[in-house]
């Protein structure tokens, strides 16, 4: 198992940072996190509405 923000290869399956390879890439993935580097997007709006974009204008 590789650590997701570095790479490196996880030996220790046991670790209590798994999946990350230490403490140090756990902290930072957690920061990215809470400073808005990662984010999940949100479905597309319609702006002249405000509408969801991905619906069909038809159906009420």
């Amino acid at each position: 198992m590789k650590c997701p923000l570095c790479g490196k290869e996880v030996k220790d399956l046991k670790q209590p940072c798994r999946p990350f390879c230490s403490e140090r890439c756990k902290l930072i993935d957690l920061g990215n996190w809470i400073s808005g580097e990662y984010r999940v997007p949100l479905p597309e709006t319609n702006e002249k509405d405000g509408e969801n974009a991905t619906e069909d204008p038809g159906e009420e």
